[in-house]
């Protein structure tokens, strides 16, 4: 199968929280996307890997993906290495995405910014043809960042205006990690109910800077062409 955009987070649960609304609007626009994560969250305060994956399937159908995948590479402890790589690799090259969406370049957890040099640095090396995977070669033509903990200046905002609810729906299909007042288990720095009302509060706040209902914010590495001035019209 090939998929138009893949998103990917280095644990359960930030692709939702990242990017959920765009690929809920992708989807809508009938573009095929898909996820994958890197590890099960198996260091999570909360919850299970167990319970975290059922929770990853049941967001994964709320976002409408086409598919979502789990690398299981070691929660805190991952490597940017040539093993992971080519786990990566390997997904790039069976998807063939036009586009990977991946974590924050800088974050609070150390996983997002070691997650986000690790799958830059895979999707570069899945157009090498001599990297043999028994696999096509293929190269994404773009990674975008998603705002993770951490607020940064982003390079582009998509509008994700009817899409809010939806996404929330999707993050709180969590229901191990997020505010809860009926669980005994301890208390996060996401499970608080300051944390689930800064996942609309943010969206509202980028959507207001672009005059629309709520969007969500992205980095690049790499420049952004456009044919003229008139492409920001539309």
């Amino acid at each position: 199968m090939k998929l138009d955009v893949l998103a990917t987070g280095p644990h359960p649960d930030d692709v939702e929280l990242g990017c959920g609304g765009t690929l809920l609007k992708l989807a809508a626009l009938g573009k095929k996307t898909g996820i994958f994560d890197l590890t099960r969250g198996e260091l999570g305060t909360r919850g299970t890997p167990e319970i975290r994956l059922q929770e990853a399937e049941k967001a994964a159908e709320l976002l409408n993906a086409e598919v979502r995948e789990n690398l299981e590479m070691r929660d805190g402890f991952f490597e940017n290495n040539e093993e992971n790589q080519l786990k990566i690799i390997q997904i790039i090259r069976k998807y063939r995405p036009e586009i990977v969406l991946a974590s924050a370049l800088e974050d609070r957890h150390i996983d997002h910014g070691k997650a986000a040099k690790l799958v830059h640095d895979a999707c570069f090396l899945s157009g090498l043809k001599s990297i043999d995977t028994g696999q096509e070669v293929w190269r994404p033509k773009h990674i975008f960042h998603y705002m993770q903990w951490q607020n940064f200046q982003p390079d582009f905002i998509v509008d994700i205006s009817g899409h809010l609810g939806k996404k929330i729906e999707a993050c709180l299909a969590y229901k191990s990690q997020f505010y809860n007042p009926e669980s005994q288990e301890p208390e996060t720095a996401i499970s608080a109910q300051n944390f689930l009302n800064l996942i609309r509060s943010r969206a509202e706040d980028l959507g207001r800077l672009i005059w629309k209902e709520a969007g969500e914010g992205f980095q690049t590495q790499a420049a952004l062409g456009v044919s003229s001035p008139l492409d920001f019209l539309h």
